[in-house]
């Protein structure tokens, strides 16, 4: 072969590699971003809930592509907005899963979140944001922060624990009502509250009541200490303005999906005395109290990112912040092309993974990740607009 022909060879090589690499790098510039749909109820009466969240993971995912994204794509969320209703969440939920997507996050009430799980029974993974879902182990669908019931439980140790213990509940009737009123009874059979702590009067009333004086003139002459009224949004600004009108001053512990800046904001008229607020552990936390110190890092660099975006950590971060990490971490482990089966069996095998909230080690704690030890108390400060931890991790009161 001559020296000619040679060169002629290796020139078409040399050109065909060439225009491999291009078409290549054409098709990764070209590669769209990676979706994740995300239910919330941007509104209704359950806005600032969702706004909160949407604002939240919008910060987390310019975090996210900021550190390469998942497989060199961006991350996108697509908020859906289910307008407060169960009903409009399934709706949203079907358009979503005609795309075959690997998750689905949302929504962030009890009630949307119940509706829309069955559509996923047999996948996508749902992520729920909201904390009051208690999802069967092995399933498709996780629910985010510490539980509602581990919350209760921190509120009425930390009750017990100042001497507290008459106990009333107010509760709505819907899913988050029912949810509270299960957990209460469920707490107080633990064995440190067994005949010490009493529940002396139960009180409901309707989502969408104006008042709930008749219920609060009873709780008044019922000789209780201190209340749970778990419910989350427009139904809290009731308990709490009627509590202002019949001068009841008790402390009083509604859901912590009322632990928003916004929502303190609106009600700071009639804002209870003693409110005590559920949490997980994101807020910044007293010298006095020591965290993991990899959690520290995580809760430092989430303040960090919010900062940037002008924002500050609230529970619409603590219920979605950890959520979404965890969903890119298995995506960044699996690839893009990730099925459901794999996302889910995934994250159930996950375990010492330092989030904000804790250590999640869904194998210990199946499809939620946290346990006991997440929940803390906190009381809203006005004067520093800042969460205010009155207990340690588990509810035992600071100093005791």
């Amino acid at each position: 072969m001559s020296i000619t022909h040679l060169i002629r060879l290796a020139s078409v090589r040399l050109i065909s590699a060439v225009a491999a690499l291009t078409v290549i790098a054409g098709a990764a510039f070209a590669a769209g971003p990676y979706d994740i749909n995300v239910v919330l109820p941007l509104t209704g009466n359950a806005a600032f809930v969702g706004q909160g969240q949407k604002d939240a993971l919008s910060a987390l995912a310019d975090q996210i592509n900021s550190t390469g994204g998942i497989g060199g794509s961006n991350l996108n969320f697509l908020f859906h907005d289910d307008q407060s209703q169960p009903q409009v969440a399934v709706q949203l939920t079907n358009q979503a899963l005609g795309s075959k997507p690997a998750v689905v996050m949302g929504s962030s009430l009890v009630a949307m979140c119940l509706a829309m799980a069955p559509l996923m029974a047999n996948g996508p993974v749902q992520y729920c944001l909201s904390p009051g879902i208690h999802p069967k182990p092995d399933s498709y669908v996780f629910s985010t922060s510490s539980s509602s019931t581990d919350q209760i439980a921190a509120v009425v140790r930390y009750f017990r624990m100042k001497g507290w213990t008459k106990i009333a509940t107010l509760m709505t009737t819907d899913a988050s009502g029912q949810d509270g009123d299960r957990s209460v009874a469920d707490v107080l059979q633990y064995p440190e509250n067994k005949g010490t702590m009493q529940v002396v009067i139960r009180e409901h009333f309707n989502p969408s009541d104006v008042s709930v004086a008749a219920q609060m003139t009873r709780i008044k002459g019922s000789g209780a200490q201190a209340i749970i009224a778990w419910t989350t949004g427009a139904p809290a600004a009731t308990v709490f303005r009627s509590m202002a009108q019949e001068a009841i001053d008790l402390p009083v512990a509604p859901t912590s999906g009322n632990q928003t800046f916004a929502a303190m904001k609106q009600w700071q008229s009639f804002l209870p005395k003693q409110l005590i607020l559920a949490s997980a552990l994101y807020p910044p936390h007293p010298a006095s109290v020591k965290l993991d110190p990899r959690v520290d890092s995580a809760q430092q660099s989430m303040y960090a990112t919010l900062q940037k975006h002008g924002l500050k950590a609230d529970n619409m971060v603590a219920t979605s912040w950890d959520a979404g990490l965890i969903v890119v971490a298995a995506l960044r482990k699996l690839g893009a092309g990730a099925t459901a089966a794999q996302l889910r069996d995934y994250i159930a095998g996950l375990t010492d993974f330092p989030g904000v909230d804790g250590i999640y080690d869904f194998k210990k704690y199946p499809q939620r990740g946290v346990g006991p030890d997440a929940s803390i108390v906190t009381a809203y400060d006005a004067k520093t607009q800042a969460w205010v931890w009155l207990s340690q991790p588990g509810g035992a009161p600071l100093g005791q």
